[in-house]
C-alpha cells in the first residue's frame, strides 16, 4: 500500500528498493519543500531547484536514515538546502542586506499583517548568521520542530535549541533597535514558558 493512509516512516523505509515511495512523497511535500525553495530562491527559480530536489532524493534513496519524528520533511529539507547551495554557487544572487534575496516576502507580510514590516524584519534577520537565520526560519517558516531542523542542518538537537532561543533573541534586538516606539514582544519557549524580550 503506497497511498495516502501510509506514514512517511513506513514510505521512507520502502525507498531503498522501490520507485513509486517518491511519487507519494512528492505529491505530499512538494509545496512545502517549494514554498522552502521560493522563500530563498524566488518562485520561478523554484520551480526548478524543486524538480532537482526530488532528482536528488530518487538518488540518495538508498543512504536514507528515518528522522525520529518519521517525517520526510527533515531529509527532503536537507536536500533541497544542498540544492540551493549549488544553485547560489552557479551564480545566484544570495542573500543581501540591501537586495531582494528572492525571498517570497508576500508570505512574510501575509503572517505580519503590516506592510511596514517587511525592511524591518529583513534587517533584523541580515544581524543573524547564515545557519541561525537558517534555523529560525526553519522553524518559523517551514513549521519544523528544532530537532527536525537540526537535522537538516546537521546539528545536534541540544545545540539546535541553544542557537534558536539565541537567534529568535538576537532578531527580537534588532526589531526593538529599528522599531523603539514597539512594545517589547514576549516570546514563548519551546516548553511554553515565556521569556522577557
Amino acid at each position: 500500500m503506497t497511498g495516502p493512509h501510509r506514514p512517511d516512516s513506513e514510505i521512507l523505509a520502502s525507498l531503498p528498493g522501490e520507485l513509486e515511495p517518491v511519487g507519494v512523497l512528492y505529491e505530499r511535500h512538494a509545496p512545502a519543500v517549494f514554498r522552502y525553495l521560493a522563500r530563498r530562491a524566488g518562485p520561478s527559480a523554484a520551480e526548478d531547484l524543486l524538480s532537482e530536489v526530488f532528482i536528488a532524493a530518487l538518488h540518495g534513496r538508498t543512504r536514507f536514515v528515518a528522522h525520529d519524528s518519521g517525517s520526510a520533511l527533515p531529509w527532503l529539507y536537507g536536500i533541497a538546502m544542498n540544492v540551493l547551495r549549488q544553485h547560489f554557487r552557479q551564480g545566484a544572487a544570495q542573500w543581501v542586506a540591501a537586495e531582494d534575496p528572492g525571498m517570497d516576502w508576500d508570505a512574510v507580510d501575509a503572517r505580519l499583517d503590516a506592510e511596514a514590516k517587511r525592511g524591518q524584519l529583513r534587517s533584523a534577520l541580515t544581524v543573524l548568521s547564515e545557519g541561525d537565520r537558517e534555523l529560525l526560519l526553519l522553524v518559523a517558516w517551514e513549521g519544523l520542530t528544532p530537532a527536525e531542523a537540526a537535522e537538516v542542518l546537521g546539528i545536534g538537537k541540544v545545540a539546535a535549541r541553544s542557537r534558536l532561543h539565541r537567534a529568535r533573541r538576537r532578531a527580537l534586538q534588532a526589531l526593538d533597535r529599528s522599531a523603539p516606539d514597539r512594545p517589547p514582544v514576549e516570546v514563548t519557549t519551546v516548553t511554553g514558558r515565556e521569556m522577557p524580550a
